[in-house]
């Protein structure tokens, strides 16, 4: 993700605010965190679920409603964001 210029206390206002919403409210999820990466203003969340339907009740969560658009809006680019799956090596 890439924060707009001059956005980025709020982007990670929202950040804190969600990542604290999601581990008290979401038993499914594993881990939630987000980081700021090495180029200016990119930033990036790793998440991970217990399995699909821990992941359906995060992306549905009435918490994700109401702070994603706040988020998102501080974000630049077509599209905001870029998610990508990983899958361990067993």
């Amino acid at each position: 993700m890439t924060v707009k210029e001059g956005r980025e206390k709020e982007f990670i206002g929202h950040c804190k605010s969600l990542a604290e919403r999601v581990t008290e409210n979401e038993p499914g999820i594993l881990y939630y965190r987000f980081f700021k990466l090495r180029e200016p203003r990119r930033y990036a969340v790793v998440e991970s679920f217990a399995d699909e339907a821990a992941e359906e009740i995060h992306m549905n969560s009435a918490h994700l409603a109401e702070i994603a658009p706040p988020l998102l809006d501080c974000l630049e680019g077509d599209p905001a964001y870029v998610r990508e799956y990983l899958d361990p090596i067993d």
